[in-house]
């Protein structure tokens, strides 16, 4: 078993309330979700309306599926206009962990 962890620190655009950063993250969560069944959710800047911290985990019982799956996201996310990608952090656990 393979567990891969993505977390994306993402600084928002043009956004000036609370409300106007719901609009944004919870689309990509959403996409993410549906897209790769993967489990995402906002973690963490939750009271700062231009940043925000999703993260999201993916089991697997194939390694390279797993870090396939993760790129993709990483892409789908980077590749978001609204939203500038700080950075990303991976963590991969696998059976020797």
């Amino acid at each position: 078993m393979y567990v891969g962890t993505l977390s994306f620190d993402l600084l928002l655009g043009d956004v000036r309330s609370l409300k106007e950063k719901r609009s944004v993250v919870r689309p990509i969560v959403a996409e993410l979700q549906r897209k790769y069944a993967v489990s995402a959710a906002e973690v963490d800047h939750m009271d700062l309306h231009r940043r925000a911290i999703i993260g999201l985990a993916m089991v697997s019982g194939d390694a390279g599926h797993l870090s396939d799956v993760l790129d993709r996201c990483e892409r789908l996310v980077a590749g978001r206009p609204e939203v500038e990608l700080l950075s990303v952090r991976r963590r991969f656990h696998g059976e020797d962990d």
